[in-house]
């Protein structure tokens, strides 16, 4: 009898340590939140090296405080949605901002997609996918990408644009292409301040639409 209650002791106490392992690597990787954990390590990875070349490392504990993109306030880092800590609308619209004119003027990011033709043998089949940069179209994007960000960040607006991956289908988007522009999207992040923290979780959720926007890989 009291090698079995030691027994039952015993295995209370390993699954007591279990849990709370698990608990602390979900908290040690809070910022995973794209629902693709390929997805966000790629991101952390991006991050870790930055953080290397810069030679930054991690704070040694106490409470962290983060700033918002568009004004340089300091906020309390509460359990706030991403979108409440970027800063909310003022400043996913100058992350949005930057990012599109950053993009646009980057050849590796051939956001026009110049030169560019449908594949396959529909009735489209080698024609232009060229994109035309007028003010309509880059007003109609910054809005877009606004408002995807917005909701995929837990702000309260909707998304109006299409679908993904039929919007990106026949733009034979390749990888160098969609790292080119993660990489003008880290440049903005950079220059409005954004903290780390918060630039892994926007890279990653980026991160997570490689696979509906690249078709060449």
């Amino acid at each position: 009898m009291k090698r079995l209650l030691l027994m039952h002791v015993m295995s209370l106490v390993v699954f007591a340590f279990a849990i709370g392992c698990g608990n602390q690597e979900r908290k040690d990787r809070g910022f995973f939140t794209s629902g693709s954990r390929e997805a966000d390590q790629r991101a952390d990875q991006r991050m870790a090296k930055v953080e290397q070349l810069r030679g930054q490392g991690e704070g040694s504990g106490g409470e962290k405080t983060s700033k918002s993109a568009a004004t340089g306030a300091p906020k309390a880092d509460a359990k706030k949605s991403l979108y409440a800590r970027l800063g909310g609308e003022e400043s996913v619209k100058a992350i949005v901002d930057d990012f599109v004119t950053r993009a646009l003027a980057d050849p590796r990011v051939n956001w026009e997609r110049k030169g560019v033709k449908r594949g396959g043998f529909s009735v489209h089949h080698n024609q232009s996918v060229e994109w035309k940069p007028n003010q309509e179209n880059i007003d109609k994007l910054k809005l877009h990408l606004a408002q995807f960000i917005a909701l995929a960040t837990g702000g309260p607006t909707t998304y109006e644009g299409k679908e993904m991956k039929p919007t990106h289908a026949g733009m034979h988007i390749t990888n160098p292409e969609f790292d080119a522009a993660i990489g003008d999207l880290k440049a903005s992040l950079d220059k409005l301040s954004v903290p780390n923290a918060e630039q892994k979780e926007l890279l990653s959720i980026v991160e997570s639409t490689r696979p509906q926007v690249v078709e060449e890989r």
